[in-house]
């Protein structure tokens, strides 16, 4: 169980993606909305997931398994501006009950980090929304992660 927990503190799964601040996303105050940093990150797990080789939409069709966001958190630092270039980091920190992923964005040119945030994902079957306690074990190994015990 060592190399476990080795491999999980030294290399977690992770994929940065590439952002440049479109106009359209910005509020009346000129700065990116607070919603909008949601999308960004979505666009990094997705990113992370691909990397990983998991499509959840074919996941779903074969398996009717869904993996439903269940809690968000996002902290504010910077707030980004049109045209603002910015990398946005996604971090799975775990896969055994819930799926969680960290999430960081930073200005592309310089280390400062602008927001960072969380993402939980639990799975749930269909028809019936009946929740799992854990991750699939061929989600978890997709993942990096095996189940301990």
């Amino acid at each position: 169980m060592t190399d476990k927990h080795n491999m999980k503190s030294t290399h977690l799964p992770s994929t940065e993606i590439d952002i440049v601040v479109p106009f359209h996303d910005l509020d009346p105050l000129q700065i990116v909305w607070h919603g909008n940093y949601l999308k960004y990150f979505d666009m990094a797990r997705f990113a992370l997931f691909e990397k990983q080789n998991i499509d959840l939409q074919d996941y779903y069709r074969k398996t009717n398994i869904i993996f439903p966001i269940i809690k968000t958190t996002t902290k504010h630092i910077i707030p980004l501006r049109h045209r603002d270039r910015v990398i946005c980091k996604a971090t799975l920190v775990q896969a055994y009950t819930k799926i969680v992923i960290d999430f960081q964005i930073r200005y592309s040119d310089r280390n400062e980090i602008c927001c960072k945030g969380t993402g939980e994902q639990a799975a749930v079957t269909l028809p019936g929304n009946a929740l799992m306690l854990r991750i699939p074990d061929d989600i978890q190994k997709a993942l990096g992660f095996t189940h301990h015990g």
